[in-house]
C-alpha cells in the first residue's frame, strides 16, 4: 500500500518538544570542513589559473561531526566516538566538539592516521576549488578493538545510535556489521547513512537512508518514480533485514518504505543555496524523532523539513528547533482544528516560528465555558489584530477556583476542540493557573487582547508584553451576553 497523504502537525510538534531528552550515539568518519573565501581579480602570471585573495576563512565539523552539531543545535545529546589523527586537523576537531557541548570521550586519537579534511574555496559565493587531505584505511587491529569498548561504554546512555559512513575508514572491514550486532543485542535501534554499493556490511540495521542515487546504485538500476523507489528499497529490506529504508529524493521530497507499507513525504519549494551536509541534517533529525517517539512516517517529515532548511543555507549549515518549527508549520499550510490544541512548549515553539515567518502573534484567554456571541465576537476582534492568535484555555480545576464547584459545565478537552475549530483561532493552550501571567511570559506574544470590561491596568500580563514591544488591545464586548447569563436561563427555564 502506497500512501501521499502527511501525518498530523500535533504530533511532529510533540517529538520536538521531546528532542532535549533524547542522547544519540553517533559513529563514523569525522571531517573538518574549511571555507576559505575571497576574490579574484586577475589571471596567475606562473600559469593561466586564477588568484583567489583571500578575504576570510571559517571552519565548521564535517561527515559524522556534523551530523553531531546539528544533534546538538536541536537541543539534544550527542556522544561521538570515532579515531582521529593526531594532527592539527584532529586537534582542531575534538577542540570544536567539546565547545559545542559534545561528550568527547568517545574519541580516540592515534598516531600514523590522517584526520580527513576538504578545504573550499570560494570566491563571490561560487565554489572555484576543493582541495581533500584524507588517507583511506580500516581501522588497526588495536584501534578497532579500542573503538568497540568506547562504543560499548557509551551504549548504555544512548537512546539511539547513528553511524555515519563516508568511506574514510572507520566503518570499513565489518566494523559497522559488529556495531549493528551490538546495537541488535541491546535493543538499540540503529540507522545508517551508507556508502558505497554493498549494503551486506550493514545487515540488521533498523534502517538505512540512503538518497535516490545511493538506491540505485545499491541494487544496480535506476530509480526515479515512486514505484521504483519502493521496489528498491524492499529489495534492500528482503536482503539485508532492515526494518524500513528511508529515501530522500531531492525535489521530490522523502520515502518511507516498509515490508508492507510505503508512505511518500513532498518537499517544500525552496530556493537552494548549497546541498552539503544536508543529508547529515537529515539523519540527525530522523533519528531524533524516532527516538522521542514519533513513527517513522512522522519522523521523515520532520527530517525532510529539516533538509528543506539547511539547503536554503550555505556551507555545512544546521539548523535550530525554532527554524524547524518553523517549516513544519509551512510545509502543513492551516492547521486541522484538532491539531491547533498544543501544550506550552509547543505553543512557544510555535509562536517563535510564526514570528520567524514575520507574523504577528496575539494571545487573549478565558474560561469560555458555553460558547457564545459576545464569545465570537471578541475572538474575531482579536483575530483581526493580528496575523495568528494563541487562546489561553483555563483548565478544568482552574474553572472551579474561579466560578465554583458548579463549573465548568463543559470540560476542557471539549471546550479546547470547540475553540480550536474556529477559523479565528490559530492555536488553543490549556493552562492550570488562576491567570495566564506564566503563559504569557512564555509566548511573549506581539498583542495582548481582552474585552473592554478591562483597564490597560487591570490586564493580566500588559506589563509583560508592553515592555517586551508587544501592545494591549481592548475590544468591545457584546451587551447582554455571558456565559453566567447563560447558565442563568437555562435554570430559570428547568425550575418552570
Amino acid at each position: 500500500m502506497i500512501k501521499h497523504n502527511p501525518p498530523s502537525p500535533e504530533p511532529l510538534h510533540r517529538a520536538i518538544a521531546r528532542f532535549g531528552d533524547v542522547a544519540v550515539l553517533v559513529v563514523g568518519d569525522i571531517i573538518l570542513d574549511r571555507f576559505v573565501n575571497g576574490v579574484i581579480e586577475r589571471i596567475s602570471p606562473e600559469a593561466p589559473i586564477p588568484v583567489l585573495h583571500g578575504r576570510g576563512e571559517t571552519a565548521a565539523m564535517g561527515g559524522a561531526g556534523n551530523v553531531v552539531a546539528n544533534i546538538v543545535s536541536l537541543g539534544a545529546r550527542a556522544v561521538p566516538v570515532s579515531v582521529l589523527g593526531t594532527d592539527a586537523a584532529g586537534d582542531s576537531l575534538v577542540r570544536m566538539l567539546s565547545e559545542l557541548g559534545a561528550e568527547t570521550a568517545g574519541l580516540s586519537q592515534q598516531r600514523g592516521r590522517m584526520t580527513s579534511s576538504k578545504s573550499r574555496f570560494s570566491a563571490l559565493n561560487q565554489q572555484v576549488l576543493r582541495f581533500d587531505e584524507e588517507e583511506i584505511k580500516p581501522l588497526g587491529e588495536a584501534e578497532r578493538a579500542d573503538l568497540i569498548h568506547r562504543f560499548r561504554g557509551a551504549l548504555e546512555q544512548a537512546d539511539i545510535v547513528i553511524l555515519s559512513d563516508y568511506g574514510k575508514g572507520i566503518l570499513l572491514d565489518g566494523v559497522a556489521a559488529e556495531l549493528i550486532a551490538i546495537c541488535r543485542e541491546a535493543g538499540k535501534p540503529v540507522l545508517v547513512d551508507p556508502k558505497g554499493r554493498d549494503y551486506a556490511r550493514y545487515a540488521g540495521a533498523t534502517a538505512v537512508t540512503p538518497n535516490r542515487k545511493e538506491l540505485g546504485e545499491a541494487v544496480g538500476r535506476a530509480v526515479f518514480a515512486d514505484d521504483e523507489i519502493v521496489a528498491a528499497a524492499r529489495e534492500l529490506i528482503s536482503a539485508h533485514g532492515f526494518d524500513f529504508v528511508v529515501a530522500t529524493r531531492s525535489e521530490k521530497g522523502m520515502s518511507v518504505v516498509g515490508p508492507d507499507e510505503a508512505r511518500h513525504i513532498a518537499t517544500q519549494a525552496r530556493e537552494v543555496f548549497d546541498v552539503s551536509g544536508a543529508g547529515d541534517t537529515v539523519i540527525a533529525t530522523f533519528a531524533l524523532a524516532l527516538a522521542a517517539g514519533a513513527d517513522p512516517v512522522a519522523a521523515a517529515s520532520i527530517a525532510n523539513a529539516a533538509g528543506g532548511v539547511v539547503v536554503g543555507k550555505r556551507g555545512t549549515a544546521r539548523l535550530s528547533v525554532e527554524e524547524l518549527a518553523g517549516a513544519l508549520f509551512r510545509s502543513h499550510g492551516p492547521t486541522a482544528h484538532k491539531d491547533a490544541i498544543l501544550d506550552a512548549a509547543s505553543a512557544a515553539r510555535m509562536v517563535a516560528a510564526w514570528k520567524a515567518e514575520g507574523l504577528s502573534v496575539g494571545f487573549t484567554n478565558g474560561c469560555f465555558d458555553i460558547l457564545h456571541a459576545g464569545h465570537v465576537s471578541l475572538l474575531h476582534a482579536a483575530r483581526s489584530q493580528c496575523d495568528r492568535l494563541v487562546l489561553g484555555l483555563n483548565s478544568d480545576a482552574s474553572v472551579r477556583r474561579l466560578k465554583g464547584p458548579g463549573r465548568p459545565v463543559n470540560d476542557q478537552h471539549d471546550r479546547a476542540c470547540v475553540l480550536a475549530a474556529l477559523a479565528s483561532v490559530d492555536a488553543v493552550v490549556v493552562f492550570d493557573e488562576d491567570t495566564p501571567l506564566a503563559l504569557i511570559e512564555a509566548l511573549l506574544p506581539d498583542i495582548l487582547v481582552k474585552g473592554a470590561d478591562y483597564t490597560v491596568e487591570t490586564v493580566v500580563g500588559a506589563e509583560v508584553v508592553q515592555k517586551a514591544g508587544g501592545r494591549v488591545v481592548l475590544v468591545d464586548l457584546v451587551a447582554g451576553k455571558s456565559t453566567t447569563n447563560t447558565i442563568g436561563k437555562m435554570r430559570a427555564g428547568s425550575a418552570n
